[in-house]
């Protein structure tokens, strides 16, 4: 049985660390994101639970795990419960995400 996955750009976007679609896909396809530390290319790629995505935010590097996958782009409290922020100073769980 295949897990359910959804495009790496929606769900960026869904988890409110861009502004649009657009930036989260030129993101991927700039090559400038790993998955499980693969890089990819393809804003298509499907992510699913317990994905680790790495990437690029402002001056930071991002490192999060994928706990749940979206259904809208909902408020940022709604969004804080998609991922769990691996590298959030601290050890706190990051809430909200800058967008860029």
């Amino acid at each position: 049985m295949q897990r359910p996955t959804l495009r790496i750009d929606k769900w960026l976007w869904q988890a409110r660390f861009f502004k649009s679609r657009a930036l989260a896909a030129e993101l991927a396809e700039d090559g400038h994101l790993r998955i499980n530390g693969q890089p990819t290319r393809k804003a298509g790629h499907g992510v699913g639970i317990g994905d680790v995505l790495t990437f690029p935010l402002g001056s930071r590097i991002r490192v999060i795990r994928v706990t749940a996958l979206g259904y809208r782009r909902g408020p940022a409290t709604e969004a804080g419960t998609l991922y769990l922020d691996l590298d959030a100073p601290g050890g706190e769980d990051a809430a909200t995400a800058p967008l860029e």
